[in-house]
């Protein structure tokens, strides 16, 4: 995950809507289901639907209040922290 394109995601949902990103990501995971796509296009897919996931989450904390640039460093806390486990 990208902390800058999470950021970036979670800014075009303040401007436009949720909506768009749940229908990109459905986009995207129909299209992982594409036989000949190769491994190398697949983690690109796989890393776009995670930052998707990544700037729902974000947006989410901050319609619940807490101020963007926390939530995006309380995201990014929880996502290393995982990976340090």
């Amino acid at each position: 995950m990208k902390l800058p394109v999470i950021k970036h995601l979670t800014q075009f949902i303040e401007e436009n809507d949720e909506d768009y990103v749940v229908e990109t990501i459905e986009t995207l995971e129909a299209l992982t289901e594409v036989p000949s796509l190769k491994d190398e296009e697949l983690d690109v897919i796989g890393e776009l639907i995670s930052n998707m996931y990544g700037a729902i989450e974000v947006n989410k904390m901050v319609k619940d209040g807490t101020p963007k640039k926390e939530a995006l460093n309380n995201f990014m806390s929880r996502v290393l922290g995982s990976i340090d486990k």
